[in-house]
């Protein structure tokens, strides 16, 4: 028995992995482990390059926090691609259409790679004027630049192996994507520091030598995950001749992926507008953001999974025709996620300065971070709730329902809250006057309360708020069961009607 063979069998078997038949809980946690140890191991690599460039410069780690958020809006541009392919071939798989399915595939990678390319291009063209339009001061802007012009020019392999883990996810395999991600994980954290250091015979890059080693290590993942896909043994196959561009199959993926892409850019731009409120605060809180949102990523792994297993098993349910169980095993999935999340929650309460202060020497980003974790963890559980009915929405191809809460949640509730609790309002001379002039309770009322703000710490209560509020949409939204109608198969009319 072979290495591998013997890491699967820790992981699946043929009955667990049962996706249309039998119990809900055991194939979808079977099918989720994995994927959480996939994409802890995604986060490593941002984690590695976090850890590194704290010990480098507090500068060098607040480049990488307005880095970040532009790496997470390109990918979101493109993702729509990879969940168009994903919940295609699950749907395929489901209805046991195996020829469809690999169609979908090949359509799905050959478009993967020429969106990415346009927008690497484009990504790399604007750069610097996009930083400088988030706010990045000129202490910062150099090195997020050079880190982002490399991740630019590398967009391709980054974003390709995002691709074959959605592929293979779509087909009931993520075992495969997380063995090729443990090994290209272990070979980053080895180089990220003889770059940014200058080790050995290496000249010191600093920021741009994290970039290097990312892009590096994820063109060897992409390509091992191409070899794996060609050999058609493991998950799903693509087929060289089904690679030709049909622009025909690109309206249905696009049909699916554009409101995907809507609901990543929304989380992408969220973040990214975030950081022009943050920004205007000092270098420090900046850096003390951008560790927060690296651990909210690490502690959000297991509801991203729950929330791609559910989707996966949502779309193979509503192709074998079974939408009652695909209804269960998201419950199921919203139920599991709310537990687990608030455990981490508690758990991150009382260990938030320990956990900052692995990626930062500086007192008052190790103080300003932990704050930041301690405000938001009593609210870890909602995240689940939201994460778990979004994948269900994916599934089904409502991905412009999925698009639609996380707009809601980002957009319309986390930036307002945040922007009016951590500013105050000086109440111009001639208002003030006219307000004390109808009462002086009054007017002392009003201009106190303009004047009244939580600074950074309004911030901190605006991600909470918008988590709690979500998680009631996200409920409501998924009783109403008009996810079961549409079936993305049958082309866009069937992908796009959506609530």
């Amino acid at each position: 028995m072979s290495v591998r063979e013997r890491l699967s069998g820790l992981f699946k078997g043929k009955e667990e992995l049962e996706l249309t038949s039998g119990p809900i809980g055991k194939p979808l946690l079977y099918l989720s482990f994995p994927i959480v140890i996939t994409n802890l191991l995604q986060v490593a690599y941002n984690l590695a390059d976090t850890f590194w460039l704290g010990q480098y410069s507090t500068t060098a780690l607040a480049a990488i926090s307005f880095a970040f958020p532009m790496i997470f809006l390109l990918i979101s541009l493109g993702m729509g691609l990879s969940v168009a392919g994903s919940v295609l071939v699950a749907q395929h798989t489901g209805a046991e259409e195996h020829a469809e399915a690999e169609y979908a595939a090949s359509q799905t990678l050959t478009f993967a790679v020429i969106g990415s390319v346009l927008l690497g291009t484009v990504g790399y063209v604007f750069v610097e004027d996009f930083l400088r339009l988030l706010g990045a001061s000129q202490q910062v802007l150099p090195g997020a630049t050079g880190y982002l012009e490399v991740v630019s020019l590398g967009l391709t392999t980054m974003f390709g192996f995002f691709v074959f883990i959605s592929l293979m996810r779509g087909a009931g395999d993520t075992v495969t994507p997380m063995l090729v991600m443990f090994g290209t994980v272990v070979l980053n954290i080895v180089i990220d520091p003889f770059l940014i250091f200058g080790w050995g015979p290496l000249p010191e890059l600093g920021v741009v030598g994290a970039a290097v080693a990312t892009i590096f290590s994820r063109g060897l993942a992409f390509a091992v995950g191409i070899a794996i896909m060609l050999r058609g043994d493991r998950g799903i196959q693509i087929n060289p001749q089904d690679m030709v561009p049909d622009t025909e199959y690109l309206k249905k993926l696009l049909a699916i992926g554009i409101p995907a892409s809507i609901e990543g850019t929304g989380r992408a731009l969220s973040v990214n507008a975030m950081l022009f409120i943050v920004g205007t605060f000092s270098v420090t809180v900046v850096a003390a953001f951008g560790v927060g949102i690296r651990v909210f990523s690490l502690v959000f792994m297991p509801a991203i999974a729950m929330d791609r297993g559910v989707e996966t098993m949502t779309g193979q349910n509503l192709g074998a025709e079974h939408p009652d169980r695909a209804a269960t095993a998201n419950h199921f999935a919203a139920k599991v996620s709310f537990v687990l999340l608030s455990i981490l929650g508690v758990v991150t309460i009382f260990a938030a300065p320990a956990v900052v202060s692995v990626f930062s020497d500086d007192p008052d980003v190790v103080r300003i971070g932990a704050e930041f974790l301690q405000w938001v963890a009593p609210t870890f559980g909602f995240i689940g709730i939201v994460r778990a009915y979004s994948g269900g929405f994916r599934g089904a191809g409502k991905t412009l329902t999925a698009a639609a809460l996380a707009v809601t949640m980002l957009g319309i509730i986390r930036l307002p809250v945040a922007w009016v609790m951590s500013r105050s309002v000086a109440v111009p001379a001639w208002a003030a006057d006219t307000l004390f002039a109808v009462s002086a309770t009054f007017g002392r009322f009003v201009t106190d309360a303009l004047a009244f703000s939580l600074a950074e710490q309004g911030i901190w209560l605006a991600f909470s708020v918008s988590n709690v509020v979500a998680a009631a949409l996200a409920v409501a939204w998924f009783a109403r069961g008009t996810w079961r109608d549409a079936d993305p198969r049958d082309g866009p009319d069937g992908a796009v009607a959506d609530d």
